[in-house]
C-alpha cells in the first residue's frame, strides 16, 4: 500500500494523533530538532547502513569485540538486578524506594538485531523506572547472526508470558524501539497464536516491522532519513531471518495477523524510513479491531521519541503516562 493510499485511509495529515484524541496539526519542527537532524548526518550511523558489506564488517567487528550490555546512566533512585532466564541475561530495574505494587514494563531495545543495547536505551529505562515508578524488565536477547528470529521471537514471547503471570493484576506494558518494537509485535502475535493473554499495551517507537524495506516510496525517504539506509537494513534483516524468509511474520510482523492484539501506541516521524510501515500497521491493526494511537510527527527522524529535543521530551512524557 502506498503512502498516499495509507494517508487517504487514515484521513489524517502528518503530525496528527489518529485513533485517539481528536486530530490536530503540529507546529513546524522545533529549531532544536532541525539542528539535531543536521547533526545526525555527521554521525556514522547512516554510513554503517550504506551497504551489505558495511553491515557484514560491523558484525564481524562486534563478534571479535562484543559491546557491553551492562546498565549505564540509569540515574539516581534506580536499582538494577541481573538474573538469567532461559539462558539469557535479564535485568530488572526498580525504584530504590521500593517496588511493591508497581506496574511493569518489558523493554526491548533496538539496534537492527545486530547491535547491543546502548547507553541511550538504559537512560530511557532509568527515566521510565524513576519517573513512572515501575519495574522494567530488560531481556538481553542474543544478536544476529549468532541467533535468529526462529529462536529469538518464541523465547521473548515466553519471557513475556512468564512476566504476565508473575505480575498478577499489575499492568504490564511492552515498550520497544526500532527492531525491538518489531520484536515486541512479533512476540505478542506468538502469544495470541499460542492461547496466552496479551499485555495491557504495546508502545512501539519507530517500529521496524517489514525487513524487506520494499515500498517504492522508501527509496526517496532514504535520502531524507539522517540515520538509516536501505541496503544495510535489508542485510541486517537477512542475517536475523536466518533460514526463514524475510517476509515471515517473525522477521516482518507487518505480515502477521492483528486480531486480538493489545492496544497500540505508535510513534513515528516523516523523516523515518519506516514511517509508511508504521502508518500501514495502524491501518491493519485498526481494521482488525485493535485500538491504535499513531503519533506521526512532521520532519521527525527515526527514534525521535528517545532524543534530546522538545519533540522527544513530549513523546517521552506520553510514554510515561502510558506505562505508569
Amino acid at each position: 500500500m502506498s503512502v498516499a493510499r495509507i494517508v487517504s485511509a487514515l484521513q489524517f495529515c502528518p503530525g496528527s494523533c489518529i485513533f485517539g484524541p481528536p486530530a490536530r496539526h503540529d507546529p513546524a519542527p522545533s529549531l532544536q530538532s532541525q539542528v539535531f537532524n543536521l547533526l545526525l548526518r555527521l554521525l556514522p550511523y547512516k554510513q554503517q547502513l550504506g551497504s551489505a558489506e558495511a553491515v557484514q564488517a560491523h558484525v564481524q567487528r562486534l563478534a571479535l569485540q562484543p559491546a557491553s550490555f551492562e546498565p549505564v546512566g540509569l540515574g539516581r533512585g534506580v536499582e538494577a538486578i541481573l538474573t538469567k532466564m532461559g539462558g539469557w541475561p535479564v535485568y530488572y530495574t526498580a525504584p530504590s524506594s521500593g517496588h511493591e505494587g508497581c506496574n511493569h514494563v518489558m523493554f526491548l531495545h533496538g539496534g537492527g538485531y545486530i547491535n547491543e543495547i546502548a547507553p541511550a536505551h538504559w537512560r530511557f529505562v532509568g527515566q521510565m523506572t524513576r519517573k513512572a515508578g515501575i519495574v522494567c524488565v530488560v531481556p538481553i536477547y542474543p544478536l544476529a547472526p549468532r541467533a535468529t528470529a526462529k529462536e529469538v521471537v518464541p523465547k521473548t514471547a515466553e519471557l513475556l508470558r512468564m512476566l504476565l503471570e508473575d505480575a498478577g493484576s499489575a499492568k504490564v506494558t511492552v515498550v520497544g524501539n526500532s527492531a525491538g518494537a518489531g520484536l515486541a509485535l512479533a512476540a505478542c502475535q506468538w502469544l495470541r497464536d499460542h492461547g496466552h493473554r496479551q499485555p495491557s499495551r504495546l508502545v512501539l517507537i519507530s517500529p521496524g516491522v517489514d525487513a524487506s524495506v520494499s515500498r517504492p516510496e522508501q527509496a526517496d525517504l532514504a535520502a531524507r532519513d539522517p540515520i538509516q539506509d536501505i541496503p544495510g537494513i535489508v542485510e541486517a534483516g537477512r542475517l536475523y531471518a536466518g533460514e526463514l524468509d524475510v517476509g515471515h511474520p517473525f522477521v516482518s510482523p507487518l505480515n502477521g495477523a492483528f486480531r486480538s492484539l493489545a492496544p497500540m501506541t505508535i510513534f513515528s516521524g516523516t523523516r523515518d524510513l519506516f514511517y509508511p510501515d508504521s502508518a500501514d500497521l495502524a491501518v491493519r491493526a485498526r481494521a482488525a479491531g485493535v485500538p491504535v494511537e499513531l503519533h506521526l510527527w512532521r520532519d521527525q527522524p527515526h527514534n525521535y521519541a528517545m532524543m534530546p529535543t522538545p519533540e522527544g521530551r513530549r513523546a517521552r512524557a506520553m510514554i510515561l503516562r502510558a506505562v505508569a
